[in-house]
């Protein structure tokens, strides 16, 4: 372990924290938000490395102490000690070389999820309307808010398409592997005759981009308004509210209509189409690198089946790590926290595995 590196850690947060009481500082909003973004980034490795210091105090006067005279009784008491403090700093070690990976630049950011009914007609649209409700489920057990962008009803009540924005810090980093194609085997409620079918849904989950991270030129875009619909394609209003924004360059198109007014739809559109000009810019970067590796947690590519969900079963089994939960009811009511920790903990022991063979 870099004990330097981690020394240095930790004289950048303790200056950080002399700047932060700073006038000067304290009046300068921009310097404000950076500096306190900056040493929040920098608590977890800061305090894991004080204690890992403090154990190590401990470890080596418990070490000093063995060469002193001892009756037996106090020999084993500090032998006890230092065996504790050597494991206690063990795992610390490995707890701040977790830490110390390189972050995903989008991991604090707010999301825009898409997901869409698409192999199995009717099936799937309502297959996408319960993963809408799980991930809804979810953001409301982190304390997250769901804000609906556009939505796009089957006859049946499912969804063909909803587009959503998950607000709340680090929603990125727990949602960015639930990007692909999500299966689904039950007995559809149009099944007469019982049979079990298997239908798809896509997800595609994507940071919110600032203004300054993807520029829209109004000389790039078209603008297009038209009255907002509901299922089946039917009018709900007379007014042209509902907006339509083509980025010309792209080809890269989006939609707006559950707004109050047009100029809410507009920025809701611009909003998800930027989203998604950097997530095919993202995905291209990636691509270049794409046969070097492979990730296990998978690229993102909304065509990638990633999951099952077996309803006679009551089995829910993640692909990519060859994990199965027999819990398919509370998954979908929301309780995700067991697949998205061992997906996070796939992606570290794979950037963990990377760092050893640099």
């Amino acid at each position: 372990m870099n004990l330097d590196r981690l020394q240095a850690l930790a004289d950048r947060y303790d200056k950080l924290s002399e700047l932060l009481c700073d006038p000067d500082v304290a009046s300068d909003t921009k310097k404000l938000r950076d500096y306190s973004k900056e040493q929040s980034d920098l608590q977890e490795p800061y305090n894991a490395y004080m204690e890992y210091k403090e154990a190590s105090e401990q470890y080596n006067d418990a070490k000093l102490m063995l060469e002193e005279k001892l009756d037996d009784e106090m020999r084993e008491m500090v032998k006890l000690e230092l065996e504790e403090q050597g494991q206690r700093m063990q795992e610390l070690e490995e707890r701040i070389r977790v830490l110390l990976l390189p972050k995903d630049p989008n991991d604090d950011k707010n999301v825009i999820v898409e997901v869409r009914g698409a192999a199995g007609g009717d099936e799937a649209a309502l297959f996408a309307s319960d993963l809408y409700r799980m991930y809804s489920k979810f953001a409301d057990s982190q304390g997250w808010r769901v804000e609906v962008l556009e939505a796009s009803e089957s006859d049946l009540g499912g969804y063909k398409e909803i587009i959503f924005m998950i607000n709340g810090k680090g929603a990125y980093s727990k949602l960015k592997f639930e990007s692909g194609a999500h299966r689904v085997q039950r007995i559809p409620v149009t099944e007469s005759g019982g049979r079990i079918h298997t239908s798809t849904s896509t997800v595609a989950v994507m940071p919110e981009v600032e203004d300054v991270e993807v520029e829209i030129l109004d000389k790039d875009i078209r603008i297009d308004t038209f009255c907002s619909s509901g299922a089946g394609g039917q009018s709900v209003n007379t007014t042209k509210s509902a907006v339509r924004v083509l980025h010309v360059p792209t080809g890269i198109m989006a939609t707006c209509q559950d707004g109050k007014s047009q100029n809410e739809n507009k920025a809701k559109a611009l909003q998800v189409l930027r989203a998604r000009i950097y997530d095919i810019r993202r995905q291209e970067e990636e691509a270049k690198y794409a046969g070097e590796r492979k990730s296990k947690v998978g690229t993102g590519d909304r065509s990638e089946r990633i999951r099952t969900y077996n309803y006679p079963q009551s089995r829910v089994t993640d692909h990519r790590i060859g994990l199965t939960l027999h819990k398919l009811d509370t998954v979908l009511n929301g309780d995700m926290d067991e697949i998205v920790n061992a997906l996070t903990i796939a992606e570290q022991a794979e950037l963990l595995e990377q760092e050893n063979l640099a």
